[in-house]
């Protein structure tokens, strides 16, 4: 059990009592970012306060202080997810991390080969996979859907086969947020010989990770989505599917050595990935993320989200007057559209009552052709989150029908 009222005091945007000016503070997307607590913000800060040095380069205390740093930090990062430390490669975020494995997989593609997607990728693990079949002449297919938007081991059976070499996926997506059967389906993508790869983006921070128990070739995520710092993420891959992965970008650190005759030797991995001035601030506040989610527990977030959406779902369908996408899953995300009223009509009519979540197609931008319908609202909630603010988005879409009153009032 999670009790709100004692973790928003780890939070600096709740040091306001609950408030974002003159409205109350009912944040609601959280599958797009989420608040920071100080135990983070603190961690990130100390590699300014107390290190300030660059990682793998220096001979003195800094230096040194500053490796062993950014070494925790990957250790920390690889037991929340059961992987080895020289398996965690540090990125950017989940975006860069999928386009290090779809550029990195591109030289072993030719025409002929297919790469298996869904209607539900978000544009970071779709785009990477579009330009990587356009360069090499690969296609791309699609698992089909079920009426209700679930992608099922039989549905990726019926689309892969001896050409299929890379099956990409969310194993859960940022619209439906239904879970997928991640064992299962990368069980299958391994029967004809492909790379399955996991966009963790939406269930890393909500869900036990265990690499090893879904065998998955690779694994990206953001921090931010975790509670951790922006600008830093992660990208897994088994030792030997980094060893044969194409570095990216090339620069300091990356080689173990090279010549005037062009010859280049690559460092041993991760590092062979992780060209120039790393994000030392990030990793330190990414790890000591790992640890604040694992202190309040991933069963305690999981019940607590589905009380959450479950008191969300009904409200809403009392109402009377909204369309809900997904309304069985069982994540915390909640997509709706209110009947007669356009998606941003809606969401800021929400947000003028200080129910802060998302609308568009949420860089799905595929998915709108499924759900016939060209954008959705999605309130998406997490560990601060408690009943009020489930009570506010209830309220404020009750009324959305009212939604000129923003511009009027």
């Amino acid at each position: 059990m999670i009790d709100t009222e004692q973790v928003r005091k780890d939070f600096p945007m709740y040091r306001n009592g609950g408030m974002y000016g003159d409205r109350p503070l009912h944040y609601l997307d959280n599958a797009a970012t989420t608040f920071k607590p100080r135990q983070v913000i603190e961690a990130s800060d100390r590699y300014y306060t107390d290190i300030c040095a660059n990682t793998k380069r220096g001979d003195y205390a800094l230096a040194h202080d500053a490796d062993v740093a950014y070494d925790e930090s990957r250790e920390t990062v690889a037991r929340f997810i059961n992987a080895d430390p020289e398996e965690v490669v540090f990125t950017s975020g989940d975006t860069m991390g999928l386009n290090f494995v779809a550029y990195g997989l591109m030289p072993g593609l030719k025409k002929g080969d297919e790469i298996v997607l869904s209607w539900e990728e978000h544009a970071s693990n779709a785009l990477p996979w579009f330009r990587v079949a356009q360069i090499t002449g690969a296609s791309i297919k699609y698992v089909p859907l079920t009426e209700d938007g679930r992608i099922t081991p039989e549905n990726l059976k019926s689309v892969v086969n001896e050409n299929t070499k890379v099956v990409a996926l969310a194993s859960i997506s940022n619209v439906l947020g239904r879970p997928l059967p991640v064992r299962e389906l990368a069980r299958i993508a391994h029967s004809v010989g492909a790379v399955y790869v996991d966009d963790g983006a939406q269930s890393v921070p909500h869900s036990e990770t265990d690499v090893r128990e879904t065998d998955v070739d690779f694994l990206c995520f953001s921090g931010h989505k975790m509670l951790g710092p922006t600008g830093i993420g992660v990208m897994y891959g088994k030792r030997e599917r980094l060893e044969g992965l194409e570095p990216l970008f090339y620069g300091g650190e990356m080689n173990a050595r090279f010549d005037s005759s062009c010859s280049i030797s690559l460092s041993d991995v991760p590092d062979r990935f992780e060209a120039g001035t790393q994000n030392m601030s990030g990793a330190m506040g990414l790890a000591e993320a790992c640890r604040y989610i694992e202190s309040i527990g991933f069963r305690n977030i999981r019940d607590h989200e589905r009380k959450l959406k479950r008191m969300a779902v009904d409200g809403m369908l009392a109402n009377g007057n909204a369309v809900l996408y997904n309304a069985d899953s069982d994540t915390g995300i909640v997509t709706f559209n209110i009947n007669g009223v356009f998606a941003q009509d809606a969401a800021s009519y929400l947000g003028d009552r200080g129910v802060f979540v998302r609308s568009g197609t949420h860089c799905a931008k595929i998915l709108p052709e499924f759900l016939k319908t060209q954008a959705t609202v999605r309130a998406s909630m997490y560990i601060y989150n408690d009943e009020d603010d489930v009570k506010a988005l209830v309220e404020a879409s009750r009324h959305a029908e009212d939604f000129l009153d923003v511009f009027f009032n």
